[in-house]
C-alpha cells in the first residue's frame, strides 16, 4: 500500500511540485508592492484593487502545538486529507539513511487499536484509498474518502503516525519488500541515472544518498531507528494537516485539535538544522555497452523553492521542453532544442528538469540516445543553453510563459492535486501563492531577465553529469565544461 514516491522531478506528475495556486475567493491586490527578480530586476505587480477568481478560499490555522492546518473547500463529494512532514531522507546520515521510506512502509502494518487486517477492512469499507510516499525532504501520508468520513480518515491518519506498534515481524518481513523494491528501481534506468546525479552533484552530503538506502542498512534498521526518527521528526512545527474537495475547516481544525492538539506537544528537543548540501561539478560514468542505449542526465547548480531566481528558471525550463519520438511533428515543434533533435536524428527522448529544494536545486536535461549520437546530442544541449544566455527571443520567452500558466493550471485537477499543493506549499513557503501573484511573477519575466538569470547558473559553471550505457563517444569532463561557454560551429 506505501508507495515510495517521486525522487526526481522528470516525471508529469512530479511536476505537481512547482509553484502554487490559488489562495482565497477575493484578493486584494498588490498595489505599489514590488517583487524582486535578482540584482538589479525589480518587477513591479499590476496594481489592481481587486482580483475576483472562481476559486475557493485557502484557510490556514496554526495550533498551539505548531501544527499548520490548511484547507480548501470546493463542496465535492469527496475530499482528501493528508499529513505533510518536513522530514526525508536528507534528515538521515549514513548509518540510517532509509529509514524515513522504512517507517512509511510501516505506518500501514498496524497499530495500537488497529491490526493491519482492521486498518485495511476499515479502509476498504469506507471505500477509500491510504498511501504515502518518501521524498528527498517530506514524507506524506494522505487518504482519500467521501466527504462525509472525513473525520474518519483524519483519525486513522492521527492513528497511524502517532500509535503504530512497529513490530519486530512486520520489520522483518518489510525489509524483504524494500529489498524487492529496490530491484524494480535498479530496473528503472531513469531512476538510477538521477539517484547517480545525486550522487555526483551532491557527493559526501545527504541529498547525495538515495531515499531507499543501502541494502546493508536497509537490513540492518532496528525498531529503535524507527521510533528515533518520529520523535525526533515528527514535531508540530514540521507538520501540516491539509485537506481539499468537500471538507470544512472549521470542522477539519477541531478535528486536528482533538487527535493532534496534546499528543505532537510531548515530542521534546530542539527541531534539527537543515544540514547543508554543497554542490560539485563533476560526473559518473556506468559504461555497459551491452545495453542499446545511452542514457544521459546533465545538470548546473540551480535555487531552492524561495529563491527570487526561481521564477525565471521555470520558464526557462518550460522553454527547453522535453520531446520523445512517439510525438510526431518534432520539426514543426516550438521547442528549438526539439526541432534540431528530430531534424538530425539525435535521440529517442528528452525531457528537461528543474528539481527545487529548500536551499539548492538541479537544473538540467535527462536524454536517452544511441551510442552513436551521444555527443551529437549533447553539443546541441550545451549549444541550445549558451543560447538561452545570449540571443533568446521575446516570442519564444512568451511561448514558454503561457506554457508554464497552462501547465501548472491544469494539474490542479481534483481534491487529491490540490491537497498536494497546499501540504506543499504550506511546507516550502508557509502560505499558499495566490493566482495573481503567481502570473504577474511569471509575465514579469523577459528575454532580458532569461538571459540575465541563464548566465548566473549556466554560462562557464561546472556541471553534474550522470551516464550509463554505451557512452565510449560521451566527450570526457574537461571538454564537456569547456563547453559550458560560447560554443562555436
Amino acid at each position: 500500500m506505501a508507495a515510495a514516491a517521486a525522487r526526481v522531478v522528470l516525471s508529469p506528475a512530479a511536476r505537481r511540485r512547482l509553484w502554487g495556486f490559488s489562495e482565497s475567493l477575493l484578493i486584494r491586490g498588490a498595489a505599489g508592492r514590488s517583487l524582486y527578480f535578482g540584482e538589479n530586476r525589480l518587477r513591479s505587480t499590476q496594481a489592481a484593487t481587486q482580483v475576483v477568481l472562481n476559486v475557493p478560499e485557502t484557510r490556514v490555522t496554526c495550533l498551539e502545538s505548531g501544527l499548520r492546518v490548511a484547507s480548501e473547500d470546493s463542496g465535492l463529494s469527496t475530499c482528501t486529507v493528508g499529513l505533510w512532514i518536513d522530514a526525508g531522507s536528507r534528515y538521515e546520515n549514513e548509518k540510517n539513511n532509509g529509514t524515513a521510506h522504512f517507517l512509511e512502509h510501516m505506518a500501514f502494518k498496524g497499530t495500537k487499536k488497529r491490526s493491519q487486517l482492521d486498518l485495511e477492512l476499515e479502509i476498504e469499507n469506507m471505500g477509500a484509498h491510504l498511501n504515502a510516499y518518501t521524498s528527498r525532504e517530506q514524507t506524506v501520508y494522505y487518504a482519500k474518502a467521501f466527504s462525509k468520513d472525513l473525520p474518519r480518515a483524519v483519525e486513522i491518519l492521527a492513528d497511524i503516525i502517532q500509535n503504530s506498534t512497529l513490530g519486530e515481524a512486520e520489520i522483518e518481513r518489510e525489509r524483504g519488500v524494500i529489498l524487492r523494491e529496490m530491484q524494480e528501481v535498479e530496473t528503472n534506468l531513469q531512476e538510477v541515472v538521477f539517484d547517480y546525479l545525486h550522487a555526483t552533484a551532491y557527493q559526501n552530503t545527504a541529498l547525495g544518498r538515495t531515499i531507499l538506502g543501502p541494502t546493508e542498512n536497509i537490513k540492518s534498521i532496528s525498531r529503535k531507528d524507527l521510533v528515533d526518527y518520529i520523535t525526533t521528526h515528527y514535531k508540530g512545527p514540521r507538520i501540516v494537516l491539509a485537506a481539499a474537495g468537500g471538507v470544512s475547516h472549521d470542522e477539519l481544525l477541531d478535528l486536528a485539535k482533538f487527535h493532534f492538539g496534546d499528543s505532537l506537544c510531548t515530542h521534546k528537543g530542539e527541531i534539527p538544522a537543515l544540514p547543508p548540501c554543497k554542490f560539485t561539478g563533476s560526473e559518473i560514468r556506468v559504461r555497459d555497452d551491452k545495453m542499446p542505449l545511452a542514457h544521459l542526465a546533465i545538470a548546473v547548480e540551480a535555487v531552492g523553492w524561495a529563491h527570487p531566481d526561481t521564477i525565471c528558471l521555470m520558464v526557462a525550463n518550460t522553454l527547453i521542453g522535453n520531446w520523445d519520438r512517439s510525438f510526431g511533428g518534432g520539426m514543426n515543434l516550438s521547442s528549438k532544442l526539439a526541432q534540431l533533435t528530430c531534424h538530425g536524428n539525435l535521440c529517442h527522448s528528452f525531457q528537461s528538469f528543474n528539481t527545487s529544494y529548500t536551499d539548492t536545486g538541479l537544473w538540467g536535461l535527462y536524454m536517452v540516445c544511441e551510442p552513436s549520437t551521444v555527443a551529437d546530442m549533447l553539443h546541441v544541449v550545451q549549444k541550445e543553453w549558451m543560447r538561452l544566455c545570449t540571443s533568446v527571443t521575446e516570442s519564444e520567452v512568451a511561448r514558454a510563459r503561457n506554457l508554464l500558466k497552462t501547465n501548472m493550471l491544469l494539474q490542479l485537477d481534483g481534491s487529491t492535486p490540490i491537497c498536494e499543493d497546499i501540504g506543499r506549499q504550506m511546507l516550502c513557503y508557509n502560505r499558499r501563492i495566490p493566482i495573481p501573484e503567481l502570473e504577474a511573477r511569471i509575465d514579469a519575466v523577459n528575454a532580458e531577465t532569461i538571459r540575465e538569470v541563464c548566465t548566473k547558473y549556466i554560462y562557464n559553471r561546472s556541471p553534474a553529469i550522470a551516464a550509463v550505457g554505451p557512452i565510449k563517444q560521451l566527450p570526457d569532463f574537461k571538454q564537456i565544461r569547456s563547453n559550458m561557454c560560447w560554443l562555436r560551429d
